[in-house]
């Protein structure tokens, strides 16, 4: 009887009616695809109508499941809505959030005090763990990744920006040239280039490179890291010039620590992205870290 309809059956119905594809649907229920065709089968059996006209591959609602659906959509949020505001305030809004040491260092510590302003509730610890790990077998909520979204593709991933890689030195270091001569080009030709070596930065020169039509200038003594942070440091430090992550100096450079040289460049190696399970996906304090990280990216 229709009276009886599980939610389960409204939330295929409705992934299908927004995908048009019972494949895609399936894929963004976390679910077979032989779940969803079923669940649409009971569905049109319950309420003794088709809801669905069949295209090939596709799925298109028909007259009746397109007003099935403006009633039911609304609806169905609502409830989700409203379960959502009971259970936030039930949850604990401890959190453990990963990232690699170079973006807490340098990206997350100057902006706690904001989190703390936007959500006072929320308390995230962070864990940096490298590279691809299984969130749940350690402890993980949430992942801020710097990398490849396929590398992550059994979790829910979400893009947050482009990563973009720059020129950068001590400012002090660039006061000692003419102005005519503060180009990447020039800097490259007078002081050293500082190198981070690890499997996250060894394209990072050569695409810096490569956008400007420069060779790749060659590691010096005692001026090559395995961390990013040391890298960084060695800049600050008047020591020489360094290739890094835009985001991850931004407030170094705002804060007169650094300064960059010429556009930055588009790295086609690695992009910014929220990674959590399907099953916390819309949990309601990882929704809020979301939304905030989401606002932070998007002002960069």
């Amino acid at each position: 009887m229709a009276n009886s309809i599980p939610l389960k059956s409204l939330h295929s119905f409705i992934a299908v009616a927004e995908t048009g594809s019972m494949v895609l649907a399936a894929e963004q229920l976390n679910i077979s695809h032989s779940a969803i065709s079923q669940a649409i089968k009971s569905l049109e059996s319950q309420l003794n109508t088709q809801l669905f006209t069949r295209i090939g591959r596709r799925v298109e609602l028909n007259s009746t499941g397109k007003r099935y659906y403006l009633r039911v959509q609304p609806a169905l949020n609502e409830i989700i809505a409203a379960s959502f505001e009971i259970s936030a305030s039930q949850l604990c809004a401890h959190l453990t959030l990963n990232m690699v040491n170079s973006m807490a260092l340098h990206w997350w510590i100057p902006r706690v005090a904001e989190l703390q302003a936007y959500a006072p509730e929320l308390d995230v610890r962070l864990s940096n763990l490298v590279g691809e790990f299984n969130l749940e077998q350690h402890g993980v909520d949430v992942a801020l990744v710097h990398g490849k979204q396929q590398d992550w593709a059994q979790y829910h991933c979400e893009k947050l920006a482009d990563d973009e890689l720059i020129l950068v030195c001590s400012p002090e270091l660039i006061k000692t040239l003419p102005t005519d001569c503060q180009t990447g080009k020039e800097l490259l030709t007078r002081f050293p280039a500082i190198f981070a070596i690890n499997p996250r930065r060894d394209n990072d020169w050569h695409v810096w490179c490569n956008a400007h039509q420069l060779a790749i200038p060659k590691q010096h003594k005692n001026l090559t890291f395995n961390i990013s942070v040391q890298a960084t440091q060695a800049a600050m430090r008047q020591l020489g010039v360094l290739v890094t992550h835009k985001q991850f100096v931004k407030d170094d450079i705002q804060q007169g620590m650094l300064v960059q040289i010429g556009e930055p460049v588009l790295n086609p190696h690695q992009q910014f992205y929220f990674a959590t399970s399907h099953s916390k996906r819309e949990q309601a304090t990882i929704l809020i870290l979301k939304k905030w990280l989401k606002s932070q990216f998007s002002n960069q």
